[in-house]
C-alpha cells in the first residue's frame, strides 16, 4: 500500500492506522480481482465460439490477446483521468 494514502490519519492511534492500512489493501486486492475477473468473462464470451478443442485457436488467441490489450489500456487511461480530476478537486492546505 501506498503510504501517502496514510497521510491525513495522521491523529490516529497506530494501532488504527494499521487497520485502516489493512482495509485499504483489502479493497485495492478485491478491485484487482474484479478487473481480472471482468476482463477473463469478457474476452472469453467475445472471442471464444465453440469448445472444439483444449487450446485455442489462432483467430481466438488473437481475438483474446486484442480484447484484453484494449481493455488494460482502457482501464489505465480511467485510472489516469480519475487522478487528475482528483487533483483538480485537492485543496491545498
Amino acid at each position: 500500500m501506498d503510504k501517502s494514502m496514510l497521510g491525513d490519519l495522521d491523529g490516529l492511534p497506530e494501532e488504527d492506522k494499521m487497520r485502516m492500512a489493512g482495509m485499504i489493501d483489502q479493497l485495492q486486492i478485491r478491485d484487482s480481482l474484479r478487473m481480472y475477473n471482468s476482463l477473463v468473462e469478457r474476452c472469453f464470451t467475445d472471442c471464444v465460439d465453440t469448445f472444439r478443442r483444449k487450446t485455442l485457436d489462432k483467430q481466438e488467441e488473437s481475438c483474446v490477446r486484442r480484447c484484453a490489450e484494449k481493455f488494460l489500456k482502457h482501464s489505465m487511461r480511467v485510472g489516469m483521468r480519475f487522478a487528475e480530476l482528483n487533483q483538480g478537486v485537492a485543496t491545498p492546505d
